[in-house]
Order: C-alpha cells, then sequence, then structure tokens
C-alpha cells in the first residue's frame, strides 16, 4: 500500500470548509479522518470513502468498486470502502457531497463500537 500526498493535500483543501482533514500512516496507505472521523482511506495513488449498508446501493449505483485486499497466501478481503467517484479529483463541491456519504458511515461505524474499558 502507498499513497499519493498531492491527492491527501487536494483532500485537505477541497474539504477545508467543512473541517480539518488529517491523516494517520498505516502499512504503506493512510487513513483519513474528518473532524476526528474516519472517512477514507488513501491506497496506490486513490481515494477510497468509508460505506456501509445504508450508503451502499448509493456507491453501487455510481459504479465504485468495493476496496480488497489480496493476501500472500491468494486470500482475498473486502473492507467498507468503495472507490471514490472520478469528480472529485478536480471538484471541490463533489468531494464535498461524497465525503459526507462517508463521514456519515464513519460516524455510524464508530457509534457500533463498544466502548473500552
Amino acid at each position: 500500500m502507498s499513497f499519493d500526498e498531492g491527492l491527501f493535500a487536494w483532500v485537505q483543501e477541497a474539504l477545508e470548509p467543512v473541517g480539518a482533514v488529517t491523516m494517520r500512516k498505516m502499512m504503506g496507505g493512510a487513513t483519513l479522518y474528518l473532524d476526528g472521523t474516519v472517512f477514507a482511506i488513501l491506497d496506490d495513488g486513490e481515494l477510497w470513502f468509508k460505506s456501509d449498508s445504508e450508503t451502499d446501493s448509493i456507491w453501487d449505483s455510481e459504479g465504485c468498486a468495493r476496496f480488497s485486499v489480496t493476501f500472500k497466501d491468494g486470500r482475498v478481503d473486502t473492507m467498507n470502502y468503495r472507490r471514490a467517484p472520478i469528480d472529485v479529483h478536480d471538484d471541490p463541491e463533489a468531494m464535498r457531497r461524497w465525503a459526507a456519504l462517508a463521514v456519515a458511515a464513519g460516524m455510524r461505524a464508530a457509534a457500533k463500537k463498544k466502548p473500552r474499558k
């Protein structure tokens, strides 16, 4: 996994009116947070937005592929992230619209987690 610093800068710039975008590097990629809520990952030059069962049909209707990982042993696993629609790469309003959907999914996921003792 790797990520594109320029793409991260674009996400920060486009979402600046909404909130602060921060990043945590993980396994060569990066997890993105908007005001502390996980909403996206960056991997191999691609932006992947958080999704869930409530938003899957929206992502499907746009043809946004599900994020998958192939392990060394050949196993393939998918995660609840969807490839960003192409318009987010040059349209700040599209970035904000799709990121809002992803932030909502991130907030629902966080609410489902049990608090640590």
